[in-house]
């Protein structure tokens, strides 16, 4: 199997496990649970459409957002990484409707030890994520709701946003329940928060699509 650039890593997945064990189309419904926390770590996750959301669950109930995951990512590998089988350690949830490849662990790390080239775009899609959780930790490092909310639409500007006339449009469509899991707050404060930034012109939101007039300039409120 070899990989280039007119072979990109969905159709790699495509290919994995030949006829014996070919992979299998998933979709899910926003809020739908992927993997919880504990399940057999079986099985490896391409994201084809769609945004998935990655948390920690803790004893006390609190659930904590690591990261959102954008199109083209893969997920589900910690065994992988580990070098032993282990179950879930997060919980993944279709943030939006998702659609999604997923196949068994064996034929992945048998492609890994088969393909290097395989191999270093696997470590580049887990590079990106481990700086997305980083930078989510910061988010909710801020006590503050209102400077969450920035850092998390920032973050939602980097990886997925597209460029518009009026700045920079988020290609999800983000209810306010949904921002308010994210960043630990709540629906009420999220949606007050939010008429703020657009009262003050930062932000302007259309059919649930936020569009971030200056990045740079919303930087600033929480800096």
């Amino acid at each position: 199997m070899v990989v280039t650039q007119d072979r990109p890593l969905a159709h790699v997945f495509r290919q994995m496990g030949g006829g014996a064990f070919p992979p299998v189309v998933e979709t899910f419904e926003r809020g739908k649970t992927i993997f919880f926390p504990g399940d057999p770590a079986e099985r490896v996750y391409f994201l084809l459409k769609g945004a998935v959301k990655l948390s920690r669950v803790y004893e006390a109930g609190e659930e904590i957002t690591v990261a959102l995951l954008r199109e083209n990512s893969v997920f589900g590998v910690l065994s992988l990484i580990t070098g032993h089988r282990s179950d879930r350690f997060y919980h993944a949830v279709a943030f939006t409707p998702v659609e999604l490849l997923s196949t068994q662990i064996d034929q992945v790390e048998k492609a890994l030890h088969n393909n290097p080239e395989l191999s270093m775009l696997m470590l580049r899609g887990l590079s990106s994520r481990i700086l997305q959780t980083e930078m989510m930790i910061e988010t909710l490092a801020h006590r503050d709701m209102g400077s969450r909310l920035v850092s998390f639409l920032l973050i939602l500007c980097r990886d997925f946003g597209i460029p518009s006339t009026d700045g920079i449009t988020i290609d999800l469509k983000l209810s306010h329940q949904a921002i308010a899991e994210a960043i630990g707050s709540t629906r009420v404060t999220v949606t007050r928060l939010l008429g703020d930034l657009r009262s003050e012109g930062m932000i302007s939101i259309h059919k649930k699509k936020i569009t971030v007039h200056n990045p740079v300039v919303l930087s600033q409120q929480f800096t």
